[in-house]
């Protein structure tokens, strides 16, 4: 049999498991997803990913401010789904909805919780310099990704691998996972597993004063906070020019060789002295450009080893 669900989701990490779910026949009632948003250089009303794809398969779309409302509620309701489907939706679900569907509401959280719960688990286990993370099903209740576990898989973070990297392997595999969720629970035979009470971490969102890069700090610590920012919304740091500093962001990084004061350049590869070490970068954006490696931005640019960058 299928489900009836209400699929509850914004940004791109969510596509896959919205698309595995109208793929299989699932019965989608609903799709709860945020409002348009202005965006780029004409400020135009943007839809999220989830909403242009709910629009191809001509499903329901609602985008309320709230669900705290008794009218929100209400809706919500009315639906007659038999669960909701939660994949980075936005929006905090108050009681009445999370108890509303018999089955209940199950999101899809990107990190091997108990760590990493809240708003920016990817960027935060890769900047912190995890050698692994994962995703998983989890049943809401009220707290902050403080569900029972149903479902979970593990994703090794390579040396190099940026948030954008494991954002893309995390969705793939947490669409898998879904799946594999929503079938059990057909069949009565999902399993739900308590958070362990230790290992409770908190990825804060990202706030833009902690973008810009500290070249004091060792090595791994500035290779890792560059990657975890990466492609969205980027470490940067300011180069030299006679016009001024130009911002530019480090997209791709990883270690380099040789020494040297904080944020001198020690070659003609980018490198760049760290507090312990340096890194090397390998992918990198001007400011009003385009993301370029670093060889073509230094055919573009001069920056001459003993250049210092802020």
């Amino acid at each position: 049999m299928s489900l009836r669900i209400v699929f509850m989701g914004t940004p791109d990490f969510a596509v896959p498991t919205f698309l595995d779910i109208v793929g299989r026949g699932h019965d989608v009632a609903a799709v709860y997803t945020r409002a348009p948003k202005p965006a780029g250089r004409g400020m135009a009303l943007q839809e999220s990913p989830i909403e242009r794809e709910a629009r191809r398969f001509g499903l329901p779309i609602l985008t309320p401010k709230t669900l705290r409302s008794e009218e929100a509620q209400s809706v919500f309701r009315a639906h007659g789904a038999d669960l909701a489907v939660v994949v980075a939706y936005g929006l905090i679900l108050p009681k009445p909805i999370l108890t509303a569907p018999p089955l209940g509401c199950y999101n899809l959280h990107a990190s091997a919780l108990p760590r990493w719960r809240g708003a920016a688990p990817i960027n935060r286990a890769v900047m912190a310099g995890d050698l692994d993370t994962g995703v998983m099903v989890m049943k809401m209740d009220e707290g902050l990704d403080t569900g029972p576990v149903a479902m979970a898989a593990k994703a090794p973070i390579g040396p190099d691998a940026t948030a954008g990297d494991m954002h893309d392997t995390l969705a793939k595999i947490g669409a898998d996972l879904m799946a594999d969720a929503l079938s059990a629970l057909e069949r009565n035979g999902l399993t739900l597993t308590p958070q362990p009470e230790t290992g409770v971490t908190y990825a804060a969102k990202i706030e833009k004063a902690e973008t810009r890069i500290d070249w004091t700090l060792p090595w791994k610590t500035v290779h890792d906070h560059a990657r975890g920012l990466s492609p969205f919304p980027g470490a940067w740091f300011e180069l030299p020019e006679a016009k001024g500093p130009v911002r530019v962001k480090v997209l791709r990084s990883t270690r380099g060789e040789g020494s040297g004061p904080p944020g001198t350049v020690l070659d003609h590869k980018l490198t760049i002295a760290c507090g312990d070490g340096a890194v090397r970068l390998l992918q990198v954006q001007r400011a009003g450009r385009q993301p370029t490696t670093a060889d073509e931005f230094l055919r573009g640019t001069s920056v001459p080893a003993g250049t210092v960058v802020r």
